[in-house]
C-alpha cells in the first residue's frame, strides 16, 4: 500500500465514520419526531397487500411514469442509487488496493452489464433532470412552474451527486481496464473497454476515482444528515414507508372517503368527546397522525401536485406542495419542544412542562423550537400562522394533488383535518359557510328549502314518479337518490327529470324518497363540520336501512345523479353502518344502452366536450361510462386538454360552491375557457354542482361576447334523452331489472 492509498484510505474511513454517526443520530431524531403524531392503527396490514403495492409502485414507477420522460429518467436514477451502492462498497477496497474486486462479481458478465448500463443511464438521467428543472425554472415560467417555491440548492445538490457518482463509476472502471485490472468480458462492458483503450494505465487514478466515489457519497450523507427537512434526498428512504402505510390498500390514492375523525387513534364519538382532552381535527402540528408527519417528511418538492391544483392555477395562494413543506418545516422546528414534553392548551398556555424546574427545562430548549411552539397552525401573517386561512379555504378537495403525488401524500385529509379544528373548536371559517351550516342543520339542505318541496321536480312529467310509501316492493331494483341540487336547483332539476324519464322508458323499477331524503352531508364534511355531517349521514343511513330492511347486501341498490352524493353514499356511509351498492346515473344509463333497453335512434349530431366531475372521476375512477353515453347519443366528441385524472375542477368542491372567490381568476371561468377553446356546441357533465358552475361561467363569457349564445351546458343524461326521444316510435323493452 503506497502513501496515496494510505492517506486517501484514512480520509475516506474518517469521513465515513462521521457520516454514519451523523445519519444515525438524524434518523433517530426523525423517527422520534414522527412518533409524536397521533396513533393510527389502520395502517398496519395486511402485510402482503401493502408490501406488494409498495413494490409495484416503486419498481414499476406507476405514478412517476405518468409524466413520461421524467419518470423514465427518475427510474434510472432510483435504480442506479440502489444498484450502484454496492459499487461504492467495493470502492473501499479499491482505495487501498487497486486490484480489489468482489470475487463473486468481478468477472461476472451479467452483473457488469447491469452496472455498465445503469451507470451510464444514471449519468444521462441526472443531466436530463437538471435540464428539465432549468427548462421549467420559475425565472422562465413564473407561477406556472411546478418548481415555484421548491428548494433549488437541495435539488441541484442531489442531482449533482447523482451525476458525479456516475462519472466516478465510469472513470474507475475505465482506468481499471486501462491498467489491466478489469476482468469482465467485452460484451458486458463495451463502454468501459472503449474508454480504457484510450486512457493511460494508472493505479493512482484508480485510487483517486475510488476515493472520489466514496467521498461524494459520504458528503451527500453528511449534508442530508444536517438537513432533516431535505425531502428531495430523504424521500429515497422514507418513500418506501410512506407508500407502504398509505391509507388505501392497493394502488388507489387517498381519495373518495375522507379520513374518519379520530382522537388517540380511535373514532371520535361526539356524544362522549371532550374538547379539553380529545383531538378535534388538527389545531396543532402534533394533532396530525404519525402518518401525517411521515407525509411531511417524504415530500420531494417535485411540484406535481402544485401543477394540477385548480386554486394555484387560478392565482390563489394555495399550493398543496407548500402546505406540506410548511407543515414539515414547522413540525421539525417544533419537535425539540414536543420531545421535551412541551404542550399548550387551546388558550395557548403551557400545560406540558409545569411544576418545579419548569423554567429551567424550558430554558434548555432551543429558542427556535420555543418560538415555533407559539405559532398558531392556522393564522394570518400578523399572527405568524403556519398556514394562512386564505390557503386553507381555497381548497376544492378535487384530489388532483393526491392523484399525482408519486409518494402517496394525503394532502386533502390534512387540509380537512385543519378545517375541522377551525370550524368545531375555533368557529373560525368564511362567513358564507355560516348560512350553509344553518340551512343544513335546520332544513336538511344547503339552500334552506322546505323538505315538502323535494318532489316539485316531478310536476312537469307525463308519468307518475314512484315514491317510497313505507314498503319496498320486491320488483323495485333501485332507490333513486335525487339529492338537494336535483330537487331544488332549477338547472339540476332538468337532469333529474331526464334520468327519471330514461329509467321509465327502460322499464327500470325504482322509487324516490321525497321528503325522507336529506343532504348527504358532503359540503359540511369537506368544510370541516364533521358534527353536521354525522348528524345528516346517520339520519340518512337510518332511513335507507329502513327502506332496504330485509334485503340482502347485493340488492340494496342506489342510483345517484350528484357526484358528491354518489361519493358519500358509496364511500363514506359504510363508516356509519350504511352498506349499499351505489351507482352513478351515467353508469346505469350506459348499462341500459348496452343492454338495448335504451335505444338512441336519431343522433344529436353536435360537437360535445365532456367535463369530468372530480368526485366522479378522480375520486371514484368513473371516466368511461359518461363518454360512452356521449357517443351513444350520436354526438361528435371533442376532448379537452385537461381530462380524466388530470381534469380541471369546476371550483364547487370542498364546499367552495357556497363561498366567494375573491382572489385570482374564478376557477369555473378557467374551466369554461378551456371548454370553449375545444369549440363545442354543448359542454356535458355528470354532476349538478359542475353544471351550475359551468353554466354560470358560460353565462359570464356569453355576456362578455366571448362565447356563442348557442353553446349550453347539459348533463349527459339530457343528451341521451334527446337522442332517445327523437326515436320514440321505436319500442324500448320495458322489463324489470338491469
Amino acid at each position: 500500500m503506497g502513501a496515496l492509498q494510505l492517506v486517501l484510505g484514512l480520509i475516506c474511513l474518517a469521513v465515513t465514520v462521521v457520516a454514519v454517526v451523523m445519519v444515525v443520530r438524524t434518523v433517530r431524531r426523525m423517527v422520534s419526531s414522527i412518533r409524536l403524531g397521533q396513533p393510527d392503527p389502520t395502517r398496519g396490514g395486511p402485510f402482503g397487500a401493502r408490501f406488494g403495492n409498495m413494490v409495484k409502485e416503486i419498481l414499476g414507477h406507476t405514478k412517476m411514469l405518468k409524466w413520461g420522460h421524467v419518470g423514465v429518467a427518475h427510474w434510472f436514477v432510483m435504480v442506479g442509487f440502489g444498484l450502484l451502492s454496492l459499487s461504492v462498497l467495493e470502492a473501499y477496497g479499491e482505495v487501498a488496493n487497486p486490484e480489489f474486486e468482489f470475487w463473486f462479481l468481478g468477472g461476472f458478465g451479467p452483473w457488469n452489464l447491469a452496472i455498465e448500463l445503469i451507470g451510464f443511464a444514471t449519468l444521462v438521467a441526472g443531466i436530463w433532470l437538471v435540464v428539465v428543472r432549468q427548462l421549467n425554472h420559475p425565472r422562465r415560467a413564473g407561477r406556472v412552474s411546478r418548481f415555484q417555491g421548491s428548494n433549488f440548492w437541495q435539488a441541484y445538490f442531489v442531482e449533482a451527486v447523482v451525476i458525479l457518482e456516475g462519472v466516478g463509476i465510469i472513470g474507475l472502471r475505465a482506468f481499471k481496464e486501462s491498467s489491466g485490472l478489469f476482468h469482465a468480458p467485452v460484451w458486458s462492458a463495451p463502454l468501459t473497454h472503449a474508454l480504457g483503450a484510450v486512457l493511460p494505465a494508472s493505479t493512482a487514478a484508480i485510487t483517486l476515482f475510488a476515493a472520489f466515489k466514496i467521498l461524494s457519497a459520504m458528503i451527500w450523507v453528511i449534508v442530508i444528515a444536517r438537513n432533516i427537512t431535505m425531502g428531495v434526498a430523504w424521500h429515497r428512504f422514507t418513500a418506501f414507508f410512506n407508500i407502504y402505510f398509505k391509507r388505501e390498500l392497493g394502488d388507489a390514492p387517498a381519495l373518495g372517503a375522507v379520513k374518519p375523525m379520530t382522537s388517540g387513534g380511535k373514532p371520535l364519538d361526539f356524544e362522549e368527546a371532550d374538547p379539553d382532552t380529545d383531538v378535534f381535527g388538527a389545531g396543532q402540528v402534533e394533532d396530525f397522525s404519525w402518518k401525517g408527519w411521515l407525509d411531511f417528511t417524504t415530500c420531494t418538492e417535485c411540484g406535481r401536485c402544485q401543477s394540477q391544483c385548480p386554486a394555484w392555477n387560478t392565482g390563489k395562494p394555495l399550493s398543496p406542495k407548500l402546505v406540506i413543506t410548511s407543515l414539515r418545516d414547522h413540525a421539525y422546528a417544533k419537535a425539540p419542544y414536543l420531545l421535551a414534553g412541551g404542550k399548550k392548551d387551546m388558550a395557548g398556555d403551557e400545560v406540558g412542562i409545569t411544576g418545579d424546574g419548569a423554567e429551567d427545562k424550558l430554558a434548555g430548549i432551543d429558542a427556535l423550537a420555543l418560538a415555533e411552539s407559539d405559532r398558531p397552525l392556522v393564522g394570518g401573517p400578523e399572527e405568524m400562522g403556519v398556514i394562512d386561512p386564505e390557503v386553507l379555504w381555497s381548497c376544492t378537495s378535487c384530489g388532483a394533488c393526491v392523484e399525482q403525488c408519486p409518494v402517496d401524500i394525503e394532502h386533502v385529509d390534512h387540509i380537512i383535518d385543519m378545517r375541522r379544528y377551525q370550524v368545531m373548536i375555533e368557529s373560525n371559517f368564511p362567513t358564507e359557510l355560516g348560512g350553509m351550516f344553518k340551512n343544513l342543520e335546520n332544513k336538511g339542505n344547503p339552500w334552506g328549502q322546505n323538505a315538502k318541496d323535494r318532489l316539485a321536480w316531478t310536476e312537469d312529467l307525463d308519468f307518475e314518479v314512484p315514491v317510497f310509501d313505507g314498503e319496498l316492493a320486491d320488483d323495485v331494483e333501485y332507490v333513486f337518490w335525487v339529492g338537494c341540487a336535483g330537487a331544488f336547483e332549477d338547472r339540476a332539476k332538468k337532469t333529474t327529470r331526464a334520468v327519471a324519464e330514461l329509467l321509465h322508458t327502460a322499464g327500470v323499477k325504482y322509487v324516490v324518497l321525497g321528503s325522507e331524503e336529506t343532504c348527504t352531508g358532503d359540503p359540511a364534511r369537506r368544510a370541516g363540520n364533521e358534527f353536521v355531517f354525522q348528524m345528516l349521514a346517520q339520519q340518512n343511513v337510518e332511513v335507507l336501512n329502513g327502506v332496504f330492511e330485509g334485503r340482502e347486501p347485493g340488492k340494496r341498490k342506489i342510483v345517484a345523479t350528484c357526484a358528491h352524493c354518489f361519493n358519500s353514499l358509496a364511500n363514506e356511509y359504510s363508516q356509519l353502518g350504511g352498506d349499499f351498492e351505489v351507482v352513478h346515473h351515467t353508469q346505469l344509463l350506459n348499462k341500459l344502452v348496452r343492454e338495448k333497453r335504451l335505444t338512441p335512434v336519431a343522433p344529436v349530431a353536435e360537437d360535445v366536450t365532456y367535463h369530468d366531475p372530480c368526485f366522479l372521476g378522480r375520486h371514484n375512477k368513473v371516466y368511461t361510462p359518461p363518454r360512452d353515453l356521449v357517443g351513444a347519443a350520436g354526438a361528435n366528441f371533442r376532448e379537452m386538454p385537461r381530462h380524466a385524472d388530470r381534469s380541471m375542477c369546476c371550483g364547487a368542491g370542498g364546499a367552495r360552491m357556497w363561498m366567494e372567490e375573491r382572489i385570482g381568476k374564478r376557477i369555473n371561468l378557467d374551466r369554461v375557457d378551456e371548454a370553449l377553446g375545444t369549440a363545442p356546441q354543448k359542454i356535458a357533465t355528470g354532476c349538478p354542482f359542475c353544471k351550475v358552475m359551468l353554466s354560470d361561467g358560460l353565462t359570464t363569457r356569453q355576456s362578455d361576447k366571448v362565447a356563442s349564445e348557442n353553446v349550453e351546458v347539459v348533463d349527459v343524461a339530457q343528451l341521451l334523452l334527446n337522442a332517445v326521444k327523437r326515436g320514440e316510435s321505436t319500442d324500448a323493452p320495458a322489463t324489470s331489472g338491469s
